[in-house]
């Protein structure tokens, strides 16, 4: 049985150079990584076992939908 996509949330912070990944539909998730790709491997092995620990039970599949957000300043030189 398919079911809905678990939300996450990544952005970036400039301070600390990390993407931090935090959801409301995962209890307890608050993870951060220095790229995007470790921090999707990170998400696939935190989700299950955060879902599984707190009694949303052990599904075979979990799916998940991570949005992304960084921002950017630009300085224009004077011309």
């Amino acid at each position: 049985m398919q079911t809905k996509p678990y939300f996450i949330r990544a952005e970036w912070d400039e301070e600390a150079a990390v993407w931090v990944a935090t959801s409301d539909d995962v209890p307890g998730l608050a993870t951060e990584a220095d790229t995007m790709e470790s921090l999707i491997a990170k998400l696939r092995a935190l989700i299950p076992e955060l879902l599984e620990a707190n009694g949303q039970g052990a599904a075979e599949t979990v799916p998940f939908e991570l949005l992304t957000r960084r921002f950017e300043t630009i300085h224009r030189s004077a011309a």
